[in-house]
């Protein structure tokens, strides 16, 4: 004989059956929904300790800075200690890290150099920065004092503190000018320019066939490269070195006339207060034979310098900013188009 069997006869002891589970949630639900006494009693209030760990930005204006301070000679250590192994000893940027120093004039370029110096429109936000990121896989480690030194010696670097001793607080913060800071606009949205003029056109904006007026440049960054012609041929770039300036070596070689009471170069050069510049392209800080190099020039030697365009141009803007306690007493290039002619004119001695 047939018989029917209770599809939830069979359940746990003491277990109720599922029509009492969902009548209870469904009532619960209705309870929650509709009683604003249950709904605002889940959960507690943040407590300050909380709040404030999440509390910990800094407006462009430095409200929100802590009290503490720091000056650059205290940041230096701790910059070397927890910020080179990424941004070079001297922020010149390790491998693809970015580059903290240096940068000036070139915003307009093709190919700007943003730095902190350069681009960077506030210190505050450098703080804020350092402090809510830094250092990388380490973040949120160091201590507000920690941070004013480390933040001290950034803009040291970058000649916006002149001072090494200069100790920067919260409340000389609105002191401090960075070099970049017109170079941003409030963006009051909606009322940005994209839409100044109304809605934006997202489809048939225009009747004609669009033309192509011009091309992006091509940036070959590795020695080689692939590109596509217009006609879908894939080919293989080359990179060339850039050609020899003579002209702009000739501004140099009356620009090195500054240097030459330290430095020759040519085939009877030697070493005299300043080492012989002959074949300094291309190769590693400190080691011409039978110079005495500072021991500054030797730490910079020993965590791998390499003289180059870049990294000379950057000694040759402000020696002593560049790397602290060289032994040369000149006080630099501050003209770019002058360090690029003595760095031009340098090239040719092998």
């Amino acid at each position: 004989m047939l018989k029917l069997v209770d599809r939830f006869a069979v359940r746990p002891s003491g277990f109720p059956p599922p029509w009492v589970l969902f009548t209870t949630l469904a009532t619960l639900a209705t309870l929650l929904f509709t009683t604003p006494s249950l709904a605002n009693d889940l959960g507690r209030a943040a407590t300050p300790a909380e709040i404030a760990a999440w509390d910990i930005d800094i407006r462009p204006d430095g409200q929100g800075l802590p009290e503490g301070g720091g000056t650059p000679a205290d940041g230096e250590p701790i910059y070397n200690d927890r910020c080179a192994t990424c941004h070079g000893v001297f922020g010149e940027g390790e491998g693809r890290w970015p580059v903290l120093v240096g940068g000036d004039g070139t915003l307009e370029d093709d190919r700007p150099v943003k730095t902190i110096g350069s681009y960077w429109p506030y210190a505050s936000t450098v703080w804020d920065y350092i402090h809510r990121a830094m250092p990388f896989g380490d973040a949120q480690s160091l201590g507000d004092d920690e941070v004013y030194a480390l933040t001290a010696y950034v803009l040291y670097m970058n000649d916006i503190i002149d001072d090494e001793d200069f100790e920067l607080t919260r409340e000389n913060f609105a002191d401090i000018e960075m070099p970049n800071e017109g170079g941003f606009i409030a963006d009051e949205r909606p009322d940005t320019m994209t839409l100044a003029k109304g809605e934006p056109c997202m489809s048939d904006c225009t009747p004609e066939p669009v033309k192509i007026t011009m091309r992006a440049a091509v940036l070959d960054v590795t020695p080689e490269t692939e590109a596509t012609t217009d006609e879908g041929e894939t080919v293989t770039i080359a990179a060339t070195a850039p050609a020899f300036d003579a002209d702009l070596a000739a501004k140099g070689k009356k620009v090195f006339k500054k240097c030459g009471a330290c430095h020759q170069v040519g085939e009877k050069a030697k070493n005299r207060t300043g080492p012989l510049l002959n074949g300094v392209m291309g190769r590693a800080a400190g080691e011409v034979e039978k110079f005495r190099y500072s021991k500054a020039m030797k730490k910079a030697a020993a965590e791998g310098l390499i003289w180059n365009a870049e990294t000379l141009g950057w000694y040759l803007e402000a020696p002593r900013t560049f790397m602290k306690g060289t032994k040369m007493s000149f006080k630099g290039l501050p003209d770019e188009d002058d360090r690029a002619a003595v760095i031009e004119y340098l090239k040719q001695f092998e």
